[in-house]
């Protein structure tokens, strides 16, 4: 079994198991971040580990990927992943498929310097999507367009999401 039928025959079972009970679709995850070393954190989601650092130049260690390289990964995998799940269930054949996801950013807006007017964090982000197949364009642009309408990671760059902050404040323990 080639990996397009095994992608396809998995898409067909989780679909008809949530169409049967909604319920089994909806879940939590649940990421912890930790402080190493100054601006270095490990995150730890079930077995995964990995870490996040920031640049020497604004006092990071520079030992790991940004959170702004974590996100764009997250979109352009996503919508990466979401294409090729669509073009198995369409039964499109992909030769190869790449995303280049690039993202403007003023990061005086992180730091506070920049004009009142600019928010921190993307100004604009775009997406390119190369497609290596022998199917009618209109058929990848269908599998493109249908991916872009159930991609998450889309979904989050491209609307307001609720955010919901809970504090807790732990005194440090001061040994006599």
């Amino acid at each position: 079994m080639g990996d397009a039928e095994k992608i396809k025959i998995a898409l067909e079972r989780c679909k008809k198991a949530f169409t049967l009970k909604p319920a089994m679709g909806r879940s939590t995850a649940i990421s912890n971040v930790r402080m190493v070393n100054g601006l270095t954190f490990e995150i730890n989601e079930g077995n995964w580990k990995f870490s996040v650092d920031m640049p020497e130049a604004i006092g990071g260690n520079n030992t790991a990927p940004t959170p702004g390289v974590y996100g764009r990964a997250a979109l352009g995998s996503c919508l990466a992943i979401g294409y090729m799940m669509k073009a198995a269930e369409l039964s499109i054949p992909i030769q190869n498929l790449e995303v280049e996801v690039q993202a403007d950013f003023d990061d005086g807006a992180l730091l506070g310097t920049a004009d009142k007017n600019i928010p921190p964090g993307y100004l604009e982000v775009r997406y390119t999507v190369t497609v290596e197949s022998d199917a009618p364009e209109e058929k990848i642009i269908r599998m493109l367009d249908e991916g872009d309408k159930h991609s998450p990671y889309l979904v989050v760059f491209s609307r307001a999401q609720k955010c919901v902050r809970n504090i807790n404040i732990v005194p440090t323990k001061i040994n006599n």
